[in-house]
């Protein structure tokens, strides 16, 4: 396995993000829909937000993974977050992802002070689950019906970390 490098995303980063999230696998995953634009990840990755940390996930240069990281903002959660993440279906199960949890959880940590993050995680994902679950991270409850996806709806967990 090649060294996997995470870094802030820039918004020149908007091709290879879309890349990811067009990759078929890793976006069944999201709320994301197919066919998503080129354009709207430029937007997305150009707006500047307080309470939203973006990082890449590299390979030899190579944006591979994406991890978003959202700060609650009302005043009284602000002790808390919650992330999405997504690496492109050809690095899947390399490490990736646990680079960027480590990353996330760093900066969640030592740098805001995030006592809880949560997430949302498809009840089938079980790769997902066990990298959640490899970081400490419990089932608190299931959504059923959550989401739409590939015709059926589907059950999501909820799952935090408490520190």
């Amino acid at each position: 396995m090649r060294d996997v490098a995470v870094r802030g995303c820039e918004p020149e980063d908007y091709k290879a993000v879309h890349l990811i999230y067009s990759s078929p696998r890793a976006m069944a995953e999201t709320l994301g829909l197919p066919f998503s634009s080129e354009q709207a990840w430029r937007e997305e990755l150009a707006r500047g937000r307080d309470d939203n940390f973006s990082m890449v996930a590299c390979v030899q240069g190579e944006v591979v993974g994406h991890l978003d990281l959202s700060v609650y903002m009302n005043p009284r959660t602000r002790h808390s977050g919650h992330f999405g993440i997504a690496v492109r279906d050809d690095w899947q199960g390399r490490g990736v992802g646990t680079e960027l949890m480590k990353a996330c959880l760093d900066l969640a940590d030592n740098w805001l002070d995030l006592r809880r993050l949560d997430l949302r995680v498809y009840v089938d994902n079980a790769p997902a689950i066990a990298l959640y679950k490899k970081f400490g991270f419990e089932i608190e409850g299931t959504h059923r019906w959550f989401a739409l996806g590939n015709g059926e709806y589907v059950d999501a967990h909820v799952m935090a970390r408490l520190r």
